[in-house]
């Protein structure tokens, strides 16, 4: 315990040393007067025409930015406008008013009358703006916006000019001479320029205009750097890069003489429109609090609570590896590490929620985001900690090991064991294998109950009957119609059949060929009258039938020998079906097998160990049955799975509460991080790729809600973490080739859609039929493409990411590429499923196929002598040639 407690406050101080050790301090030149001029606009977010404008809000704006500028520039002379230059003056600040000029020539001359009349009326009023970047929008011809200049021009005595991006001037020479001085724009973040840049492209502009109009007054009207929202190629904006780009450019201005006006003074949140940095542009945010300080370093005032929050979530996350039973450091510290990082994602979220602004949609995505993210964000922890439990804890303390013996045992333990296999439609052959084992079993106390339930065909069970009567009166042969309740109401027969000194129930699928030492090495475990449950794993014997085949056998291998092993040392298994012994004790004070799930064996399982019964585990297969036959069969077994997992989160989830069953806190974290790590994983990441193909035309083309980094970086973090799980735990636990593995990979993420859609199903409905897995040969592969729906989704979400990054070859915004990058990454578990039903279809999938290309090949290089027939042998003609289909 002091050693874990020592890492975990080592991790703490390393945390805080990482974030003391990228705090970003920078220099700038000090600027301790008053700027030259600010823009503001009186607009609140949700603003209507007239309506909402506050004249106290406007005086306080006004008493704020009195000590700051000397002077306002506005951009309208109405709607709330007006009110700017009579309020302004009672704080001694000049203003420039504009007139907004737009297509609408009716509101055109009421902009210019209202500019007039104010600067007629407000002797502070030091200029009139006529427009603002009216050329750049092509909302007016530059012959009639030099038409209202001249008219307001003729009406003042304020000097008079146009607001447009300094090309405009330079490329319009007769707008310059209309004016009485060029009010230039000049905002490089728009034109793709880094902030370090910004202050020399503008000065060079500067010059620019003034070599091109020498002996004009010369303002550049606009400049500024926003604190928040996307990159536009290289310019990258931020509160670091705005606060040294102004006081940079504040003191160069303020040394050259240059007549500037900074854009803008207050943050406006409606202005989200803007590609994301709209809002952003004031030195003051919505709050009218200064975002950054002229004099001293730039630095994050926020930055120590951000850093206490990362800590403080990072150390209550680490608080329950103290629980942890013999936690090794090398343990302590990957756990420690992983909340830590949690604490410092959390933080980022805070400060990003903090310095944003939010109208309804962006708000909503946010909420959105954070409310799928949290669980994705839980099961790449639960992950992790299984890798730290395998790679760095100690090793299995409870499996049982065979030719280890069961301590306490007594002398001649030979309690009787009833086995019971049901059987529906099951190929004869197949089944006559699995009685055979069952004969040989090295075990004197034993019966089989072999029930054929709801197969009416004689082809399918008279044989199986003859057969019991050979093997002897060990077997019990039951022939029952009508059975309701699937397997669990076949089972329950086959209780009512039992011997009655039977102590043990053995499960054991129609499928599987035992071990003679199956009952011999597990029954010994009984001893121990708290066990209620000792399984075995699942073993397939057909894993060289197709690559298919193959694979699928290794992705079953994974949960054996990696999930099922460490859930047993919480005494929290899952039971599956097959190879599993069940005391009928426990079965009894359970009530059972239960028809109302899909997946009796499992709920059963559950039930046993909420009263309190141990349960045992051993990883050495004991047992080997067969594979789906088809990849079809497959999804379907898995669906089964699934929505019968879900049937069981359902029906169990009050005994999870507080004193409603004898399950440990353990047991409850095993199965609830077990059911969120496998049904809530899978669920999660359909539903977000879902979203994100509806998010994409948004982005695209709207040009408005594009997902920022944490928000997507967490996705591809937690497929970082998924992958490392998958290949860490393969090696260290599961005993398969690695082109096995890579395949058991393809076929693990092949059934996310499966998944989901059993999720999706069992949350809308309460029992569905049970399907039962073909094999044996007996299911033919359906003329259906098996992964259509997964097609047209990989599909869809590869053609998104297309289409974002197309769309993104001007602005290259790094959030609109990752966000790309997520979709190719949420595209690959439905590519999975394709390629697997591809797969099946194809030659490739023979292993014979490969036997023989690599033969050929050998022989084409030279390897390999060709093989031909002997001389003198007789050569078939094509007339003679029989095709197989024939």
């Amino acid at each position: 315990m002091r050693v874990v407690a020592a890492v975990l406050l080592l991790v703490s101080v390393l945390h805080a040393g990482v974030w003391g050790g990228l705090r970003d301090k920078e220099p700038a030149p000090d600027f301790k007067g008053l700027l030259p001029s600010l823009s503001y606009t009186p607009f609140e977010p949700g603003h209507v025409v007239d309506l909402n404008v506050d004249p106290d809000k406007i005086r306080a704006d006004m008493k704020k930015l009195s000590t700051l500028t000397r002077a306002i520039r506005s951009y309208s002379a109405t709607e709330g406008n007006e009110l700017v230059p009579p309020i302004a003056a009672e704080f001694g600040l000049k203003v420039t008013v504009g007139a907004w000029i737009d297509k609408d020539e009716d509101r055109n001359e009421r902009e210019i009358k209202a500019a007039i009349e104010l600067a007629r009326k407000n002797s502070n009023v030091i200029g009139i703006v006529v427009g603002n970047e009216v050329i750049f929008r092509g909302e007016q011809k530059v012959e009639d916006l030099i038409g209202k200049i001249k008219k307001v021009k003729g009406s003042v005595r304020v000097p008079v000019t146009t607001g447009e991006i300094w090309n405009i001037w330079r490329d319009f020479p007769d707008l310059a001479s209309s004016v009485d001085f060029i009010a230039a724009h000049v905002l490089p973040y728009w034109e793709n320029f880094r902030s370090d840049q910004a202050v020399d492209q503008a000065v060079d502009r500067y010059n620019l205009l003034r070599n091109q109009f020498p002996g004009k007054r010369i303002v550049i009207a606009e400049f500024g750097w926003p604190s928040a929202g996307y990159n536009l190629r290289n310019a990258d904006p931020g509160p670091f890069q705005q606060a040294l780009t102004l006081r940079n450019f504040v003191t160069r201005a303020e040394a050259l003489g240059v007549d500037y006006n900074i854009v803008e003074a207050i943050d406006q949140p409606w202005k989200f429109f803007e590609g994301g940095v709209g809002p952003y542009w004031g030195i003051l945010n919505a709050s009218r609090e200064p975002k950054f300080a002229w004099t001293g370093p730039v630095e994050n005032p926020d930055y120590w609570k951000l850093m206490a929050i990362a800590l403080l979530v990072g150390i209550l996350l680490s608080l329950p590896i103290l629980r942890i039973q013999k936690a090794t450091a090398k343990q302590a510290f990957l756990l420690s590490a992983t909340a830590n990082g949690v604490g410092a994602w959390a933080a980022t979220v805070f400060a990003f929620w903090n310095s944003h602004y939010f109208v309804f949609g962006s708000a909503f995505a946010l909420t959105l985001g954070m409310i799928l993210l949290v669980p994705l964000v839980l099961i790449a922890m639960a992950r992790i900690d299984e890798i730290a439990a395998v790679a760095f804890g100690r090793p299995p303390q409870r499996l049982l090991i065979k030719g280890k013996p069961v301590a306490n045992v007594p002398e001649n333990y030979y309690p009787k064991v009833s086995i019971h296999i049901p059987a529906y439609f099951e190929p004869v052959d197949m089944l006559k294998q699995t009685l055979d084992a069952l004969s040989r079993l090295n075990y004197p106390n034993y019966e089989c109950v072999v029930i054929i339930n709801n197969t009416p065909d004689p082809a399918f069970w008279q044989p199986i009957q003859d057969h019991c009567r050979a093997l002897g009166e060990r077997f019990k042969f039951i022939n029952a119609e009508k059975v309701q309740g699937f397997k669990a109401g076949a089972l329950r027969i086959a209780m009512d059949r039992t011997a009655a000194d039977a102590e043990i129930i053995g499960i054991l699928d129609a499928d599987y060929v035992v071990e003679p030492d199956w009952l011999k090495d597990l029954v010994p475990a009984f001893a121990d009258p708290r066990v209620g449950l000792v399984q075995a794993p699942q073993e397939h014997r057909d894993g060289d039938l197709s690559i298919m085949h193959y694979i699928m056998n290794g992705e079953y291998a994974g949960f054996f020998d990696i999930g099922m092993v460490q859930r047993n040392e919480a005494n929290a298994i899952i039971v599956h079906g097959t190879m599993c012994l069940i005391r009928r004790a426990a079965m009894d004070m359970a009530g059972g097998w239960s028809s109302d799930t899909i997946c009796e064996d499992s709920d059963l399982g559950l039930a046993i160990q909420e009263l309190g019964w141990v349960t045992h585990y051993t990883n050495t297969r004991y047992g080997a049955g067969l594979l789906p036959d088809t990849y079809e069969a497959f999804k379907k077994q898995r669906h089964r799975w699934a929505y019968g997992g879900l049937q069981i989160v359902k029906k169990h989830w009050r005994r999870f509460l507080p004193g409603a069953s004898r399950l440990t806190p353990d047991q409850k974290r095993e199965y609830g991080l077990g059911w969120l790590n496998w049904l809530g994983a899978e669920s999660l990441g359909v539903v977000v790729a879902l979203l994100n193909l509806v998010w994409v035309p948004i982005v695209a083309f709207a040009d408005i809600a594009i997902p920022d980094k944490i928000l997507t970086l967490p996705i591809i973090g937690a497929f970082i973490v998924s992958l490392a799980h998958f290949l860490s735990m393969y090696r260290a636990r599961v005993a398969i080739k690695p082109g096995q593995m890579l395949g058991a990979m393809i076929a693990a993420m092949s059934v996310q859609w499966t998944v989901s859609r059993a999720v999706a199903q069992g949350l809308i409905t309460e029992h569905i039929a049970f399907a039962r897995t073909s094999k044996g040969g007996l299911s033919r592969m359906s003329i259906e493409f098996q992964a259509f729906w997964e097609a047209v989704i990989g599909a869809l979400l590869l053609i998104g990411a297309g289409v974002l990054v197309a769309s993104n070859s001007f602005r290259q915004i790094t959030e609109i590429y990752i966000f790309a990058g997520v979709l190719v990454l949420q595209s690959l578990p439905f590519l999975a499923a394709v390629a697997i039903a591809i797969l099946e279809l194809s030659r490739i999938n023979s292993f014979q196929f490969w036997r023989d290309s690599a033969i050929r090949t050998a022989e084409l290089i030279g390897l390999r002598p060709v093989a031909l027939p002997p001389v003198g042998a007789p050569q078939a003609v094509p007339s003679e040639v029989r095709r197989e289909t024939n």
